[in-house]
Protein backbone atom coordinates (compact mmCIF):
# COMPACT_ATOMS: atom_id res chain seq x y z
CA UNK A 1 0.00 0.00 0.00
CA UNK A 2 1.41 3.41 -0.96
CA UNK A 3 1.68 6.03 1.76
CA UNK A 4 2.91 9.63 1.84
CA UNK A 5 4.11 10.76 5.24
CA UNK A 6 5.93 13.90 6.30
CA UNK A 7 8.48 12.92 8.94
CA UNK A 8 10.51 15.60 10.70
CA UNK A 9 9.60 18.01 7.89
CA UNK A 10 10.63 15.71 5.04
CA UNK A 11 8.07 14.04 2.76
CA UNK A 12 8.44 10.28 2.22
CA UNK A 13 6.52 8.07 -0.20
CA UNK A 14 6.70 4.37 0.50
CA UNK A 15 5.08 1.05 -0.26
CA UNK A 16 4.26 -0.67 3.03
CA UNK A 17 2.48 -3.82 4.10
CA UNK A 18 -0.89 -2.79 5.59
CA UNK A 19 0.04 -4.39 8.91
CA UNK A 20 3.38 -2.57 9.26
CA UNK A 21 3.49 -0.66 12.51
CA UNK A 22 4.60 2.97 12.45
CA UNK A 23 7.51 2.25 14.82
CA UNK A 24 8.89 -0.38 12.46
CA UNK A 25 8.28 1.84 9.42
CA UNK A 26 10.27 4.66 11.04
CA UNK A 27 13.09 2.39 12.16
CA UNK A 28 13.36 -0.11 9.30
CA UNK A 29 12.20 1.85 6.25
CA UNK A 30 13.33 5.39 7.13
CA UNK A 31 16.28 4.36 9.34
CA UNK A 32 15.14 6.70 12.12
CA UNK A 33 16.26 4.46 14.94
CA UNK A 34 15.77 7.02 17.70
CA UNK A 35 12.26 5.67 18.15
CA UNK A 36 12.72 2.68 20.42
CA UNK A 37 10.51 -0.36 20.70
CA UNK A 38 10.25 -1.63 24.24
CA UNK A 39 7.10 -3.66 24.69
CA UNK A 40 4.99 -3.69 21.49
CA UNK A 41 1.91 -3.28 23.68
CA UNK A 42 1.81 0.50 24.45
CA UNK A 43 2.84 -0.19 28.04
CA UNK A 44 6.27 1.44 28.15
CA UNK A 45 6.08 4.49 25.86
CA UNK A 46 9.61 4.12 24.45
CA UNK A 47 8.14 4.37 20.95
CA UNK A 48 6.29 7.66 21.53
CA UNK A 49 6.24 10.02 18.54
CA UNK A 50 3.99 12.91 17.60
CA UNK A 51 1.38 12.29 14.92
CA UNK A 52 -0.12 15.59 13.78
CA UNK A 53 1.12 17.10 17.03
CA UNK A 54 -0.38 14.48 19.34
CA UNK A 55 1.74 11.97 21.24
CA UNK A 56 1.07 8.41 20.10
CA UNK A 57 2.72 5.12 20.85
CA UNK A 58 3.94 4.14 17.43
CA UNK A 59 4.10 0.43 18.29
CA UNK A 60 0.32 0.25 18.00
CA UNK A 61 -0.28 2.66 15.11
CA UNK A 62 -0.19 1.24 11.60
CA UNK A 63 2.04 3.08 9.14
CA UNK A 64 -0.95 3.38 6.80
CA UNK A 65 -2.72 5.40 9.51
CA UNK A 66 0.02 8.01 9.10
CA UNK A 67 -0.72 8.41 5.39
CA UNK A 68 -1.12 12.10 4.57
CA UNK A 69 -0.10 13.14 8.07
CA UNK A 70 2.95 14.55 9.86
CA UNK A 71 5.18 12.64 12.24
CA UNK A 72 7.76 14.13 14.56
CA UNK A 73 10.37 11.77 16.00
CA UNK A 74 13.13 12.43 18.50
CA UNK A 75 15.49 13.06 15.57
CA UNK A 76 13.28 16.00 14.57
CA UNK A 77 13.74 17.86 17.85
CA UNK A 78 17.21 19.23 17.16
CA UNK A 79 17.48 22.14 14.74
CA UNK A 80 20.57 23.16 12.80
CA UNK A 81 22.76 20.87 14.90
CA UNK A 82 21.49 22.34 18.17
CA UNK A 83 19.76 20.17 20.73
CA UNK A 84 16.23 21.13 21.66
CA UNK A 85 15.96 22.71 25.15
CA UNK A 86 14.34 19.47 26.35
CA UNK A 87 17.30 17.44 25.14
CA UNK A 88 19.71 19.86 26.80
CA UNK A 89 17.73 19.74 30.04
CA UNK A 90 17.70 15.92 30.07
CA UNK A 91 21.49 16.07 29.69
CA UNK A 92 22.01 18.76 32.31
CA UNK A 93 19.65 17.27 34.89
CA UNK A 94 20.96 13.70 34.43
CA UNK A 95 17.48 12.54 33.44
CA UNK A 96 18.66 9.31 31.90
CA UNK A 97 20.68 6.30 32.76
CA UNK A 98 20.50 3.56 30.14
CA UNK A 99 18.63 5.92 27.81
CA UNK A 100 16.22 3.37 26.42
CA UNK A 101 13.12 5.28 27.51
CA UNK A 102 14.60 8.71 26.74
CA UNK A 103 13.25 9.20 23.19
CA UNK A 104 9.74 8.40 24.38
CA UNK A 105 10.14 10.59 27.46
CA UNK A 106 11.38 13.46 25.30
CA UNK A 107 8.49 13.19 22.87
CA UNK A 108 5.87 12.87 25.61
CA UNK A 109 7.46 15.89 27.34
CA UNK A 110 7.50 17.85 24.09
CA UNK A 111 3.79 17.15 23.58
CA UNK A 112 3.08 18.14 27.18
CA UNK A 113 4.94 21.46 26.85
CA UNK A 114 3.14 22.23 23.57
CA UNK A 115 -0.17 21.99 25.45
CA UNK A 116 1.01 23.41 28.76
CA UNK A 117 4.19 25.51 28.60
CA UNK A 118 4.40 25.90 32.39
CA UNK A 119 3.31 22.62 33.95
CA UNK A 120 3.43 21.89 37.65
CA UNK A 121 5.32 18.87 38.93
CA UNK A 122 2.02 17.02 39.28
CA UNK A 123 1.05 17.87 35.69
CA UNK A 124 4.44 16.67 34.43
CA UNK A 125 4.06 13.39 36.29
CA UNK A 126 0.54 12.98 34.89
CA UNK A 127 1.75 13.91 31.38
CA UNK A 128 4.49 11.28 31.50
CA UNK A 129 2.39 8.62 33.20
CA UNK A 130 2.25 6.46 30.06
CA UNK A 131 6.03 6.30 29.83
CA UNK A 132 8.09 3.97 31.97
CA UNK A 133 11.70 4.44 33.08
CA UNK A 134 13.16 1.40 34.71
CA UNK A 135 16.51 2.94 35.69
CA UNK A 136 16.45 6.45 37.13
CA UNK A 137 13.11 6.88 38.71
CA UNK A 138 11.37 10.03 37.72
CA UNK A 139 12.83 12.78 39.91
CA UNK A 140 15.46 13.94 37.42
CA UNK A 141 13.13 13.51 34.46
CA UNK A 142 10.58 15.81 36.11
CA UNK A 143 13.38 18.29 36.98
CA UNK A 144 14.50 18.25 33.34
CA UNK A 145 11.00 18.98 32.03
CA UNK A 146 10.60 21.87 34.51
CA UNK A 147 14.02 23.22 33.54
CA UNK A 148 13.23 23.00 29.84
CA UNK A 149 9.87 24.71 30.35
CA UNK A 150 11.61 27.57 32.15
CA UNK A 151 14.30 27.93 29.48
CA UNK A 152 11.77 27.78 26.66
CA UNK A 153 9.68 30.51 28.33
CA UNK A 154 12.76 32.71 28.71
CA UNK A 155 13.78 32.05 25.11
CA UNK A 156 10.29 32.98 23.87
CA UNK A 157 10.38 36.21 25.90
CA UNK A 158 13.76 37.13 24.42
CA UNK A 159 12.51 36.38 20.90
CA UNK A 160 9.42 38.55 21.47
CA UNK A 161 11.62 41.42 22.66
CA UNK A 162 13.93 40.99 19.67
CA UNK A 163 11.08 41.04 17.15
CA UNK A 164 9.30 43.99 18.79
CA UNK A 165 12.50 46.01 18.96
CA UNK A 166 11.93 46.94 22.58
CA UNK A 167 14.36 46.55 25.39
CA UNK A 168 13.75 44.92 28.74
CA UNK A 169 15.90 47.59 30.44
Amino acid sequence: MKIRVKVNGQLYESDVEPRTLLAYYLRDELKLTGTHIGCDTTSCGACTVLLDGKAVKSCTVFAVQADGREVLTVEGLEKDGEMHPLQKAFWEEHALQCGYCTPGMLMASYALLQENPAPTEEQIREGLSGNICRCTGYVNIVKAVKSAASKMATQESLEEVATSGTSTD
